[in-house]
């Protein structure tokens, strides 16, 4: 990587070509576990003779994320010590393998398996292409990218939920068949993204002295908004099949339709994400992701058609679209170039960590009060956290004036 390019999105034939590999990449990401949500009623009845199977359905979709979360920090620490590149065709050939074993295991331990696999193979290519964007850009350019990224997330996660609702009608199994798709993508990956020349760390004193008290607080927030985000959001792909089989609408193709119709709407908001966190700030981007998804679980919780279900769905693409890119880029600003690797490992672990707790979070709570008692419940608390995102951004943004306005006085 040279300096003078940094800034750049595309300079050259060979930068694009690295950023169009590095986008179609990122499709395979932070819906892969999704894929098969339209098969989760399929996987329950195919083993309906098995213990607690309701929670064990729900988990082959989950599962991937416990091991994204444990693994993540591994890989985190390997990019940064032995390079990017050889981990993330690793973990290419390990996704299409592991994530097409479900059209063969035949029992409920070794589907889980392959879905722990695919979890490992996520965590690696996860952990990577955010350690990228920090090599490769700067800025605005990385605001710039960070929205075009998520953009191609949002349309591989309509895609790829969309088609597996669709293969799920035919059978089950249908929808494991999408992650093969990652073979395609090991040559370019291969011939086109040159390994950065990064700054290493010496040692686990000097790579942890980088980071002063400041920084290791809010990395220490951020992490945590992102599990609070995701427990949330995947509420969606986890609940909304049995919501809807609850509601009268039971075609898995009804499930990917809408889950794909949030993931459209998130599309748009994120190539427009670049001109709102300049508009916003930070603090204000969370407020807007937490405030829309609130309001999408309140409007689900009292859907009572399909099209009051697609309109929650095209307001949680908003939080989708913009709080997503938002916790890579805040993550970005704060990591130095050495730590990269180890910090994107632990967002990405702290996203998947809220994945897997999130049908251990929301299952005890619709056996409780329901399925629109619970999305009311989560949205609730979900949008007093965007509030509290905007006051804090009209708090911070009160002392800036304050501090300005002393400067111009002493001046």
């Amino acid at each position: 990587m040279r300096p003078a390019k940094a800034a750049q999105i595309a300079h050259s034939p060979q930068d694009y070509r690295r950023n169009t590999t590095m986008l179609l990449v990122s499709t395979l990401t932070i819906m892969s576990g999704a894929t098969i949500s339209a098969s989760l009623p399929g996987i329950a009845a195919r083993f309906a003779d098995v213990d607690n199977v309701a929670l064990l359905s729900r988990l082959v979709l989950t599962l991937p994320a416990a091991f994204i979360a444990l693994f993540s920090p591994a890989a985190g620490f390997l990019v940064d010590r032995f390079g990017r590149k050889p981990l993330l065709l690793a973990s290419l050939l390990l996704f299409a393998l592991a994530g097409a074993s479900g059209l063969f295991a035949d029992t409920l331990p070794g589907l889980l398996a392959g879905r722990a696999m695919l979890g490992i193979a996520v965590g690696g290519i996860m952990t990577v292409m955010t350690a990228l964007v920090g090599d490769f850009f700067q800025g605005a350019a990385r605001d710039r990218y960070m929205g075009l990224q998520q953009a191609f997330v949002g349309i591989g996660g309509t895609i790829f939920l969309t088609g597996g609702g669709l293969l799920a009608e035919v059978h089950w199994r249908g929808p494991f068949l999408i992650y093969t798709v990652a073979i395609l993508l090991l040559p370019a990956a291969v011939a086109f993204l040159p390994e950065p020349r990064r700054t290493p760390a010496k040692g686990p004193v000097e790579g942890a002295g980088r980071l002063g008290e400041r920084e290791v607080a809010l990395l220490a927030l951020l992490f945590g908004a992102a599990i609070i985000n995701m427990i949330a959001f995947y509420m969606i792909p986890t609940q909304l099949p049995f919501y809807l089989a609850h509601l009268g609408f039971a075609a898995p193709s009804l499930a990917g339709t809408a889950i794909g119709a949030g993931q459209l709407v998130g599309v748009v908001c994120a190539l427009a994400f670049a001109p709102v966190r300049r508009g916003l700030g930070i603090m204000g981007v969370f407020g807007l992701g937490f405030v829309s998804a609130g309001l999408a679980f309140l409007l689900l919780s009292n859907a009572e058609s399909y099209a009051g279900v697609l309109v929650a769905m095209a307001v949680s693409g908003v939080c989708m679209g913009t709080i997503m890119p938002n916790f890579a880029a805040a993550a970005m600003v704060l990591a130095p170039p050495a730590l990269r690797g180890r910090i994107s490992g632990l967002l990405v672990a702290s996203i998947f960590a809220g994945q897997f707790l999130s049908p251990v979070v929301s299952q005890p709570l619709i056996s409780a009060s329901g399925f629109e008692g619970a999305y009311a419940v989560v949205g609730t608390i979900v949008l007093v956290v965007g509030i509290a995102a905007f006051a804090a951004r009209l708090l911070l943004r009160r002392q800036d004036d304050r501090s300005a306005r002393a400067r111009g006085e002493h001046a």
